[in-house]
């Protein structure tokens, strides 16, 4: 399973995200983010592109590995941390 540290900040950036459009506040604030905190009050109901794991297994199976999947999306969401300042604990550790 992704390692999610559950920082919220995807959340917050979604405006890009075609499946979540409906979702987003106009500020790319997903409606269901509760700012003050800093949860996805869905979250046991989040739409399946909101889950890593599920996607791998629907769609991205074919064109990367497990390993290669996750890594990929643990640099995008340590990037997004990074520009938000987040606490270092929170960052995303695949391998070694």
């Amino acid at each position: 399973m992704f390692p999610c540290t559950m920082c919220g900040v995807c959340c917050q950036h979604i405006s890009q995200i075609e499946e979540l459009k409906s979702y987003d506040l106009g500020n790319g604030v997903c409606k269901y983010f509760d700012t003050d905190l800093s949860i996805c009050t869905i979250y046991e109901n989040r739409p399946d592109i909101c889950r890593i794991d599920r996607m791998y297994t629907n769609k991205y199976f074919e064109m990367y590995t497990k390993d290669e999947f996750y890594k990929l999306n643990a640099e995008a969401c340590n990037r997004l941390q990074e520009a938000h300042n987040i606490k270092t604990s929170y960052r995303i550790k695949i391998g070694g």
